[in-house]
C-alpha cells in the first residue's frame, strides 16, 4: 500500500478515537478560575484547552472531507469497512458486488478522495 494512502487510512481509524476523547473532555466540569487555583493550575488548564481545540479541529477537517464524498461505494468503504470495521475485505467485496482486487482499487480511490478533501 502506498505510504500516503496508508497515512489517510490511519487518520480515519483514529477518527473514532478523537471523537470519543472530545466527548469525554466536553463532559468534564469547567476548571475553577479563582485567583489561587488559576495561578496554580493555569498551565494544565491551558494545555487541556489547547489539546481539545487541536483535536476538535482535526475531527472537523475529517468530517468535512467525509461529508464532501457522495459516492455511496466510497462512503460504505470509509465508514463500514475502515472506520467501523464491520466487514472483512471479502465480505465488503461481496456487498459491493466486486472482486477483492476490484474492491482494493475502489478502496484506494476512496482514500485518495479523502486525502484530496482533507488537505
Amino acid at each position: 500500500m502506498r505510504e500516503d494512502i496508508k497515512q489517510i487510512r490511519d487518520v480515519l481509524k483514529e477518527y473514532a478515537k478523537l471523537k470519543k476523547e472530545l466527548a469525554n473532555f466536553s463532559q468534564l466540569a469547567s476548571p475553577a478560575m479563582d485567583s489561587v487555583s488559576c495561578h496554580v493550575h493555569k498551565n494544565g488548564v491551558e494545555n487541556s484547552l489547547v489539546h481539545y481545540t487541536d483535536q476538535a479541529y482535526k475531527v472537523k477537517k475529517i468530517e468535512d472531507a467525509l461529508n464532501s464524498i457522495d459516492d455511496p461505494r466510497y462512503q460504505f468503504i470509509l465508514h463500514d469497512y475502515i472506520m467501523n470495521k464491520q466487514y472483512s475485505r471479502v465480505e465488503a467485496s461481496r456487498k459491493l458486488g466486486v472482486s477483492v482486487r476490484g474492491f482494493n482499487k475502489i478502496k484506494n480511490r476512496a482514500l485518495e478522495r479523502v486525502k484530496e478533501e482533507h488537505n
